[in-house]
């Protein structure tokens, strides 16, 4: 229900839509992160090799990278687009190991934030034309230490986000976000 649901508000919209039709391919938004200029792809318990070549055959203009994801659900559970050329990581060992894999599989180098709770690094990057660098993040109350570092993104505009309760069921802020880059019509 939840697919069709998606689907019609996406058509609705006049966007294109690629359906995975390969049974044997899986691949969960949580494993996807899109930096601007290639695809990483979180090889993990919901996402297989098989759903990240359907994802490279969709986008043929980008470099569509695997990344072994062990200790955690996602991909994104560690990891996330911070700014333009700014990946937030975790400091586990997990997360600091894809991030070296994904160094090595690169072309572009990429800056990086390094926070100490590997769930604060699954934040929100927003180019708003009207606010410029906007990063949705969690709140200092769940993750102090992890928001001490956003708070040296000085030409960001940050929003603490409490996520308490759905992180118990593994929701993380990515999750509860569809993000649509559509220009209004005038």
């Amino acid at each position: 229900k939840q697919v069709e649901a998606m689907k019609r508000v996406l058509e609705s919209l006049n966007l294109n839509i690629v359906e995975m039709t390969d049974e044997n391919a899986t691949l969960d938004g949580g494993d996807v992160l899109f930096t601007g200029r290639e695809f990483f792809v979180g090889l993990s318990r919901r996402t297989n090799q098989r759903g990240a070549e359907i994802l490279a055959d969709t986008f043929k203009d980008y470099a569509v990278s695997t990344v072994p994801v062990h200790d955690s659900l996602h991909l994104k559970g560690f990891c996330s687009m911070a700014g333009p050329n700014l990946i937030a990581i975790g400091s586990s060992e997990a997360a600091q190991k894809a991030l070296k894999t994904m160094q090595q599989m690169s072309d572009h180098r990429y800056d990086k934030l390094t926070v100490p709770d590997d769930a604060a690094a699954n934040c929100i990057y927003l180019n708003i034309p009207s606010k410029g660098h906007v990063l949705l993040h969690r709140a200092p109350e769940e993750y102090p230490e992890s928001a001490k570092v956003f708070e040296k993104l000085k030409d960001h505009m940050l929003i603490p986000i409490a996520n308490t309760e759905l992180e118990k069921v593994d929701g993380s802020l990515t999750c509860c976000s569809v993000l649509i880059n559509k220009a209004s019509e005038l």
